[in-house]
C-alpha cells in the first residue's frame, strides 16, 4: 500500500443566505445583527397550524444562480421535508428541496496556472435556515431564532475538485459570482456564505470513488483548504497502514487548526424525505426565466477576458480588479476619463487598493470619485503635474474631498517645465553631490538617477521629470 498513490476526489456544498428583505416563508425580517429573537412569528418558529408562504424573490435570486453557473431551470420543482431534530430547528424539520431541485446539471470556469478547468454544478436549490447556538462561558447554550427560515441556496458542485488549492479557486469564484448577481454579502465570517467539504480518496487512475468524508465550520477561504489538506494526509495515512476510511462528518476546530469528529455521517434516507405537504410544486415557465436572464450583469469571468482583451491588461491585473464588482466599476468610470488602460489600472491597483486596505472602507465609499482620479491621471499624462507629485495629490484628495485640479492649485504642485528655474535646482543639485559628479563622470553611469531623483526632491516633485532628465545629461557629459 506505501507505494499506491492517491487522487483526492472532492466536492463542495456550499450555503449561500440570500439578500431578500423578508424570510423564505414569511414576511419577518432578514436583517443581520438584531436583537435576539426579536425577528420571528408563528412561521418560523415553527408553530402548530403556521402555513409557509413562498418569498417570489427568493426563487428569482436562485433562478439567477442557476443561469450564471449554467444550469438546466427545471419547469417543476418539488420542497421537500428534511426532517433531522436539533436545538436550533424549532420545527424539527427543514423545508429543502431533494429529488427535483430547481436548477440542475451546471458548471462553473476556472483559470489557474494558465488553463481553464470546469467544475460540474450538480445542483443549485432553495430551503431555509436554522437558527443560531450560542455557547456562553458557563457552558449553558442559548439559542438565537431570528435566522430561522432566512433564504439559503445550497450549491452542490460535482466531486471534479481534485486538490485544496482548487477548491479555494472555485469557492472564491463562486463568492465572486453572488456578490457579482447581488444576491449574497458572501460574508463568510458571519455565516452569510458558508461551506461544508466532502473528500475521498482512490488510487490514481482508478474511477471507482472511495468512502468519503464531510468537514464542516470552515467559515474561511484558508480554513477550506488547510482542512481538506489534513483530511487528505489523514485518509493517505490510514489507506497506507491497511485501514479503512469511515465515513464521518468532521468539524475544523479554528483555534486548534485541526479535525474533530463529530458523528458518523448521515445518509438521505436518516432524513426521511418526503414531499412538504405545506406548499405546491413550484412552476417556473419560460418568461420568468427570461426576466431574471436580462437582469444578469456581466460576470466575474467574462469581465477578466474582456478587460484583456479591450485594455490589453495581463490575466493577473484583469483578475485583481475584477475580484470586486465595485472596483471593476471604478476601474472602467477611471479608463473613461484618464484615456489610458495600463495607467488607470497601475493607479487603482497600487494607490486605489492601498487606501482601501489601510482605511477598510469599500470602494462604494472612497472618498475620490473615479471621474476626478480621471482627471487627475489626465494632469499626469499631459506633463501637468509629476507622476511623484500627482501621488501626492491623490492622497490630499482621499483626505479633503477635493478634486484634483483644486488640489494641484492650492499645493502648487504644477509641474515645472522653465529652463531657468531646472537649470537653478540642477546647478545646486551637481555642486553638493560633487563627488557623485566625479564617480559619474568616471563611468558610474547609474548614478544617473540619483542625480534625477535629488533635483525632484529640490523640486517638491514639481520638475518635468523628461525635461529634466535631458538637462541633467548634457551637463554631466559637457
Amino acid at each position: 500500500m506505501n507505494d499506491i498513490r492517491f487522487e483526492p476526489v472532492i466536492g463542495l456544498e456550499v450555503h449561500a443566505q440570500l439578500l431578500t428583505e423578508s424570510k423564505i416563508y414569511c414576511s419577518c425580517s432578514t436583517t443581520f445583527g438584531a436583537e435576539p429573537n426579536t425577528q420571528v412569528c408563528p412561521v418560523c418558529l415553527g408553530l402548530p397550524g403556521a402555513l409557509p408562504v413562498l418569498n417570489h424573490e427568493a426563487v428569482s435570486m436562485a433562478i439567477m444562480m442557476g443561469l450564471a453557473s449554467h444550469c438546466r431551470i427545471s419547469p417543476q420543482s418539488v420542497f421537500a421535508r428534511k426532517n433531522y431534530f436539533y436545538p436550533d430547528c424549532p420545527k424539527n424539520y427543514q423545508i429543502s428541496m431533494y429529488d427535483r431541485p430547481l436548477c440542475e446539471d451546471g458548471y462553473i470556469e476556472l483559470e489557474m496556472k494558465g488553463t481553464t478547468r470546469r467544475i460540474g454544478i450538480e445542483r443549485v436549490h432553495l430551503e431555509d435556515d436554522a437558527g443560531k447556538l450560542i455557547h456562553d462561558e458557563s457552558g449553558s447554550s442559548l439559542v438565537d431564532f431570528n435566522r430561522c427560515g432566512v433564504p439559503l441556496i445550497e450549491i452542490v458542485s460535482k466531486p471534479d475538485i481534485r486538490a485544496p488549492e482548487e477548491a479555494g479557486s472555485y469557492l472564491t469564484r463562486l463568492r465572486q459570482i453572488v456578490r457579482y448577481l447581488g444576491i449574497c454579502d458572501g460574508n463568510m465570517e458571519e455565516g452569510s456564505l458558508r461551506c461544508d467539504v466532502n473528500i475521498s480518496l482512490r488510487p490514481e487512475g482508478s474511477r471507482k470513488l472511495g468512502t468519503k468524508t464531510e468537514i464542516k465550520n470552515l467559515n474561511s477561504f484558508k480554513a477550506v483548504e488547510m482542512g481538506i489538506r489534513f483530511e487528505i494526509e489523514r485518509q493517505v495515512a490510514v489507506l497506507r497502514e491497511g485501514g479503512t476510511i469511515a465515513q464521518v462528518t468532521n468539524l475544523w476546530d479554528e483555534n486548534q487548526k485541526c479535525l474533530v469528529m463529530m458523528r458518523t455521517k448521515e445518509y438521505a434516507h436518516d432524513y426521511r424525505y418526503f414531499p412538504e405537504p405545506d406548499l405546491l410544486p413550484l412552476s417556473v415557465d419560460e418568461a420568468w426565466i427570461n426576466e431574471v436572464r436580462g437582469s444578469i450583469p456581466e460576470l466575474p469571468l467574462e469581465r477578466e477576458r474582456r478587460f484583456q482583451a479591450d485594455y490589453g491588461l495581463s490575466h493577473y491585473d484583469a483578475a485583481v480588479l475584477c475580484a470586486e464588482k465595485g472596483v471593476a466599476d471604478y476601474y472602467e468610470a477611471v479608463v473613461r476619463g484618464a484615456g489610458d488602460p495600463k495607467v488607470s489600472s497601475n493607479w487603482v491597483m497600487r494607490d486605489v487598493l492601498e487606501q482601501l486596505k489601510a482605511s477598510g472602507i469599500t470602494i462604494e465609499n472612497f472618498p475620490v470619485p473615479p471621474e476626478e482620479l480621471g482627471e487627475l491621471l489626465k494632469l499626469v499624462l499631459g506633463g501637468v503635474v509629476s507622476g511623484t507629485a500627482g501621488r501626492n495629490v491623490f492622497k490630499e484628495m482621499v483626505k479633503s474631498g477635493e478634486g484634483a485640479g483644486v488640489v494641484v492649485k492650492r499645493l502648487g504642485l504644477q509641474q515645472i517645465s522653465e529652463s531657468g528655474e531646472l537649470e537653478r535646482w540642477i546647478e545646486e543639485v551637481l555642486s553638493e553631490n560633487s563627488k557623485e559628479v566625479e564617480r559619474y563622470r568616471a563611468g558610474k553611469k547609474q548614478l544617473f538617477g540619483f542625480f534625477v531623483g535629488q533635483v525632484m526632491k529640490k523640486s517638491s516633485g514639481r520638475a518635468n521629470p523628461k525635461l529634466t532628465g535631458d538637462m541633467l545629461k548634457k551637463r554631466l557629459e559637457d
